[in-house]
């Protein structure tokens, strides 16, 4: 039988043909876990009775979800990560240097046709450079730190193919919003997404980061793409030799087959407290905002600066209004310095903060208060997930998150594009 891309990957890694359903024990190219989950995993693996890790050249560890340390206690579990990569002599990625799913591309840590095991859910991000990458528990976490294989139930796959071309003011962050709503937050539970077509062959690298992220959402393990010319491109530029791309068989086996013309997308935009509550933004046009945030791993990219920088040039957030904009990287703030994208944030009036998962995670600053309404670039908008659970998270594009802090209220950015 013909094999999908998940498929295939697996089979590479499990010396064995596999397809959907079955169960394999499979090599990995990169364990990670971040500061979140990192220390359980740690804990889980001493318990385990064994001194080292397998193969500490293919794990890392990566300080982004609270960074810089916003209090004594999540200083002990930095500590302690800190002394145990130190120990084990793994890859490390400290404080400031930014979100896991941003560095670890940048650092060539990903190649396609890789398997990838991550503590945290939305590791598929890395799908968009056509690795199998999933988000584990910090348990089975610490079974890959100990052995360097993990075992895997075959998941199925949907096709998605996307027609046609976005029209201005629409981004990658209303095709997957669209998606979701679609398909709903369980809709593809542990299925693998294969995105397809001319639509995701339009779409930038940092769009089709942006794609493979959000896809989580809808319950998927996975979602993944082919590798072109641009993927190639972004390889070259981030010094990622030794490709080995993988691709579906022609007649691959398919649970779903789905087509979406792109052409007449709108904005979209997520209303509390789901991420598939998606409504086109022209219902909610003009509802007051407290906050904005622009950032994530979802759209903390230099693409999402510029398209919020090319909105707030010469203009000022509104008085009522919070804007918090944390670049993703630190490559993306040095970049983001150099092209004055920071200093039109500045002049806007907008909070820089630095680079890591900022008000995402609500753990540290940018937490709203009761009943106050946010707009973000985020993944998620579930109740408590900015740390206040009587707060209301919208969820929406870069474009649309720098317009609304404009006009202090929830605003199509066509208005300004």
């Amino acid at each position: 039988m013909n094999q999908t891309i998940a498929e295939k990957i697996l089979s590479r890694h499990s010396g064995k043909k596999v397809l959907a359903g079955d169960i394999c024990i499979a090599d990995v190219d990169l364990i990670m876990a971040q500061d979140g989950t990192a220390p359980l995993a740690i804990r889980a693996f001493e318990k385990m009775g064994k001194k080292k890790v397998a193969y500490p050249e293919k794990s890392i560890f990566v300080i982004d979800h609270n960074s810089p340390s916003p209090s004594i206690g999540v200083s002990q579990l930095h500590a302690l990560m800190r002394n145990f990569v130190k120990k084990q002599k793994m890859n490390f990625s400290e404080s400031g240097s930014g979100i896991c799913h941003i560095v670890l591309p940048e650092r060539g840590y990903i190649k396609p046709g890789n398997l990838i095991i991550g503590a945290d859910s939305h590791t598929p991000t890395y799908g968009a450079l056509n690795a199998f990458a999933i988000g584990i528990g910090s348990t089975d976490i610490a079974a890959g730190l100990y052995t360097g294989k993990l075992w895997f139930k075959v998941p199925e796959t949907i096709k998605i193919s996307l027609r046609g071309k976005l029209p201005k003011g629409v981004f990658a962050k209303d095709i997957a919003l669209f998606l979701i709503k679609n398909l709903r937050a369980d809709g593809a539970n542990y299925q693998v997404i294969e995105l397809k077509g001319k639509g995701v062959e339009s779409l930038s690298m940092d769009a089709r980061f942006t794609l493979c992220n959000m896809l989580v959402e809808t319950g998927a393990k996975s979602a993944i793409l082919e590798v072109d010319k641009k993927t190639e491109k972004w390889l070259k530029e981030y010094k990622v030799n030794g490709l080995n791309p993988v691709s579906p068989d022609k007649n691959a086996s398919y649970c779903q087959v789905l087509e979406f013309n792109l052409s007449n997308l709108e904005p979209q935009i997520a209303k509390p407290h789901r991420v598939d509550n998606v409504v086109s933004l022209k219902k909610l046009a003009g509802k007051r905002i407290d906050e904005a945030f622009l950032g994530t791993c979802t759209n903390g990219r230099l693409e999402d600066l510029r398209i919020a920088a090319s909105i707030l040039k010469g203009k000022k957030v509104h008085r009522n209004v919070r804007l918090i904009i944390v670049p993703g990287s630190r490559e993306i703030f040095l970049n983001a310095v150099k092209e004055n994208l920071i200093k039109i944030f500045i002049e806007a009036e907008a909070a820089v903060l630095p680079p890591g998962c900022g008000p995402c995670v609500g753990t540290g600053q940018g937490v709203p208060a009761d009943k106050e309404i946010v707009i973000s670039t985020a993944n998620r908008n579930f109740k408590g997930r900015m740390g206040n659970p009587d707060a209301f998270i919208y969820l929406a594009s870069p474009a649309t998150v720098a317009a609304s802090s404009i006009k202090g209220k929830i605003t199509d950015p066509r208005e300004f594009i």
